[in-house]
């Protein structure tokens, strides 16, 4: 009788397990909020991560002239070298 009813808890485990897991998790995410309390962002919070690329881009740029450029006839080369050279023939 005990294997038939260990059968049984066995193959119904999963549907009794997750809402168990789903209410404990709930009610611990509810009583973190309730103890932390709603934090107060930052300024640096506040923007989103293309906007502080975007102002990265702008600090490195910011002392740079960019109206001056290489020239592509003084460019040697116009592919990126591969690695060690393996896949290109030695230049003469």
């Amino acid at each position: 009788m005990w294997s038939v009813v260990w059968a049984a808890v066995r193959s119904k485990a999963p549907y009794v397990t997750f809402p168990v897991a789903f209410v404990v998790g709930l009610v611990g995410y509810h009583l973190e909020w309730f103890l932390r309390g709603d934090p107060q962002p930052t300024a640096e919070e506040d923007k989103s991560i293309s906007e502080r690329r975007e102002d990265r881009k702008l600090q490195e740029i910011a002392g740079k002239d960019l109206t001056k450029v290489v020239s592509l006839k003084d460019k040697l080369e116009f592919a990126p070298r591969a690695v060690l050279n393996r896949n290109r023939p030695e230049k003469s």
